[in-house]
Protein backbone atom coordinates (compact mmCIF):
# COMPACT_ATOMS: atom_id res chain seq x y z
CA UNK A 1 0.00 0.00 0.00
CA UNK A 2 1.21 3.12 -1.17
CA UNK A 3 1.63 6.18 1.41
CA UNK A 4 -0.84 8.59 1.37
CA UNK A 5 -0.25 12.00 2.91
CA UNK A 6 -3.24 13.63 3.80
CA UNK A 7 -2.62 17.19 3.96
CA UNK A 8 -0.53 16.46 0.27
CA UNK A 9 -3.91 19.12 -1.52
CA UNK A 10 -2.78 21.88 1.42
CA UNK A 11 0.90 21.16 1.02
CA UNK A 12 0.95 21.49 -3.08
CA UNK A 13 -1.14 24.48 -2.28
CA UNK A 14 1.50 25.97 0.07
CA UNK A 15 4.26 25.30 -2.47
CA UNK A 16 2.53 27.34 -5.17
CA UNK A 17 2.27 30.20 -2.44
CA UNK A 18 5.84 30.36 -2.10
CA UNK A 19 6.69 29.98 -5.51
CA UNK A 20 4.20 32.75 -6.31
CA UNK A 21 5.66 35.15 -3.32
CA UNK A 22 9.32 34.03 -4.60
CA UNK A 23 8.89 34.83 -8.21
CA UNK A 24 7.26 38.04 -6.85
CA UNK A 25 10.39 38.86 -4.57
CA UNK A 26 12.50 38.17 -7.81
CA UNK A 27 10.56 40.69 -9.63
CA UNK A 28 11.49 43.80 -7.03
CA UNK A 29 14.81 42.72 -6.92
CA UNK A 30 15.12 42.86 -11.12
CA UNK A 31 14.05 46.44 -10.99
CA UNK A 32 15.81 47.55 -8.01
CA UNK A 33 18.87 46.61 -9.89
CA UNK A 34 17.75 48.01 -13.10
CA UNK A 35 16.73 51.23 -11.45
CA UNK A 36 20.37 50.99 -9.30
CA UNK A 37 21.94 50.62 -12.89
CA UNK A 38 19.80 53.71 -13.96
CA UNK A 39 21.28 55.56 -11.04
CA UNK A 40 24.51 54.93 -11.98
CA UNK A 41 24.45 55.99 -15.54
CA UNK A 42 22.74 59.08 -14.74
CA UNK A 43 25.66 59.62 -12.13
CA UNK A 44 28.33 59.41 -14.75
CA UNK A 45 26.11 61.39 -17.16
CA UNK A 46 25.71 64.19 -14.86
CA UNK A 47 29.83 64.16 -14.04
CA UNK A 48 30.49 64.40 -17.92
CA UNK A 49 28.04 67.30 -17.91
CA UNK A 50 29.76 68.85 -15.14
CA UNK A 51 33.30 68.30 -16.50
CA UNK A 52 31.60 69.42 -20.14
CA UNK A 53 30.30 72.83 -18.59
CA UNK A 54 33.80 73.48 -16.57
CA UNK A 55 35.96 72.98 -19.92
CA UNK A 56 33.00 75.77 -21.72
CA UNK A 57 33.56 78.21 -19.01
CA UNK A 58 36.50 78.27 -19.59
CA UNK A 59 36.34 79.70 -23.38
CA UNK A 60 34.03 81.84 -24.65
CA UNK A 61 30.55 80.39 -25.36
CA UNK A 62 27.15 82.14 -26.08
CA UNK A 63 25.18 82.14 -22.45
CA UNK A 64 22.14 79.98 -24.10
CA UNK A 65 24.72 77.38 -24.80
CA UNK A 66 25.62 77.64 -21.21
CA UNK A 67 22.27 77.80 -20.00
CA UNK A 68 21.27 74.54 -22.08
CA UNK A 69 24.44 73.16 -20.20
CA UNK A 70 23.03 73.78 -16.99
CA UNK A 71 19.48 72.75 -17.44
CA UNK A 72 20.21 69.47 -19.24
CA UNK A 73 22.73 68.76 -16.41
CA UNK A 74 19.72 69.61 -13.78
CA UNK A 75 17.67 67.66 -15.42
CA UNK A 76 19.56 64.75 -15.35
CA UNK A 77 19.61 65.38 -11.04
CA UNK A 78 16.24 65.47 -10.58
CA UNK A 79 15.82 62.37 -12.68
CA UNK A 80 18.56 60.88 -10.35
CA UNK A 81 16.45 62.35 -7.48
CA UNK A 82 13.25 60.46 -8.72
CA UNK A 83 15.15 57.14 -9.47
CA UNK A 84 16.75 57.23 -5.51
CA UNK A 85 13.13 58.05 -4.50
CA UNK A 86 11.31 55.28 -6.45
CA UNK A 87 14.32 52.55 -5.06
CA UNK A 88 13.62 53.67 -1.71
CA UNK A 89 10.07 52.54 -2.58
CA UNK A 90 11.18 49.37 -3.91
CA UNK A 91 12.82 48.27 -1.00
CA UNK A 92 10.16 49.06 1.28
CA UNK A 93 8.14 46.94 -1.01
CA UNK A 94 11.46 44.16 -1.07
CA UNK A 95 10.83 43.67 2.71
CA UNK A 96 7.35 43.64 2.68
CA UNK A 97 7.77 40.73 0.19
CA UNK A 98 10.35 39.72 2.27
CA UNK A 99 8.38 39.12 5.12
CA UNK A 100 5.47 37.04 2.59
CA UNK A 101 8.01 35.41 1.02
CA UNK A 102 9.14 33.95 5.14
CA UNK A 103 5.73 33.04 5.76
CA UNK A 104 4.77 31.17 2.79
CA UNK A 105 8.58 29.20 3.06
CA UNK A 106 7.73 28.55 6.72
CA UNK A 107 4.21 27.30 6.11
CA UNK A 108 5.17 25.05 3.44
CA UNK A 109 8.22 23.88 5.09
CA UNK A 110 6.07 22.66 8.20
CA UNK A 111 3.81 21.35 6.26
CA UNK A 112 7.13 19.80 4.40
CA UNK A 113 8.53 18.28 7.35
CA UNK A 114 4.80 17.13 8.77
CA UNK A 115 4.59 14.60 5.70
CA UNK A 116 8.56 13.97 6.08
CA UNK A 117 7.30 12.56 9.60
CA UNK A 118 4.52 10.76 8.72
CA UNK A 119 6.32 9.08 5.54
CA UNK A 120 8.85 7.78 7.97
CA UNK A 121 6.66 6.72 10.26
CA UNK A 122 4.34 4.30 7.37
CA UNK A 123 7.94 2.80 6.12
CA UNK A 124 9.00 2.11 9.88
CA UNK A 125 5.39 0.76 10.38
CA UNK A 126 5.46 -1.34 6.92
CA UNK A 127 8.72 -2.46 7.51
CA UNK A 128 7.82 -3.88 10.83
CA UNK A 129 4.62 -5.77 9.33
CA UNK A 130 6.51 -6.96 6.75
CA UNK A 131 9.22 -8.69 9.35
CA UNK A 132 6.56 -9.51 11.12
CA UNK A 133 4.83 -11.60 8.59
CA UNK A 134 8.61 -13.27 7.52
CA UNK A 135 9.08 -13.85 11.21
CA UNK A 136 5.83 -15.73 10.90
CA UNK A 137 6.35 -17.74 7.93
CA UNK A 138 9.74 -18.79 9.16
CA UNK A 139 7.96 -19.89 12.19
CA UNK A 140 5.17 -21.72 9.91
CA UNK A 141 7.66 -23.74 8.06
CA UNK A 142 10.08 -24.08 11.03
CA UNK A 143 7.31 -25.71 12.64
CA UNK A 144 6.04 -28.03 9.99
CA UNK A 145 10.33 -29.30 9.51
Amino acid sequence: MPFKFPLATVLRVREIVEKREERALQAIQLEMAQVLRKVEELSAEIAQRQTAREVALRQPIPAAQLQMLLWTTQAAVEKKDALLRHLQTLEKRRDQQMTLYKVAHRNRETLTEMADKQRSAFELEEARLLQKSLDDLFIARRHRS
